[in-house]
């Protein structure tokens, strides 16, 4: 279920939302010139690190290949951190719903967790 098209548009969409969060997050917490570096540089660096550092074939290929645990580290802590950002910024509500639907997504994609953990 984990490759099914739903599932990695849904994916793609938490990717989104997760940037967004990480962005906000920065706004909501910086001042002057530091709001403007936070809220475009930590989704930036959050980007690079989540496309550089992959598995082969999760889909196509890996800049910087890792193994599959270490990957899966990566992508949860960066849901993590969107989770801890909103909360942090105040958005709590919208805290709760993210980390929800990132649940949801992992119940749905056992079977890439499961292929991440064989890597």
């Amino acid at each position: 279920m984990g490759s099914h098209p739903l599932n990695l548009a849904f994916r793609f969409l938490l990717e989104l939302v997760a940037l967004f969060a990480m962005g906000y997050w920065g706004w909501r917490i910086g001042d002057g010139w530091l709001r403007w570096l936070l809220m475009l540089g930590v989704p930036l660096l959050a980007a690079v690190l989540w496309g550089v550092f992959r598995v082969d074939n999760d889909p196509g290929r890996a800049p910087v290949r890792v193994p599959g645990v270490l990957r899966l580290v990566l992508e949860l802590a960066y849901f993590a951190f969107a989770v801890w950002a909103l909360r942090d910024a105040g958005a709590v509500a919208a805290s709760w719903l993210l980390g929800g639907a990132v649940l949801l997504h992992y119940a749905i994609s056992y079977d890439r967790i499961l292929w991440l953990l064989r890597q």
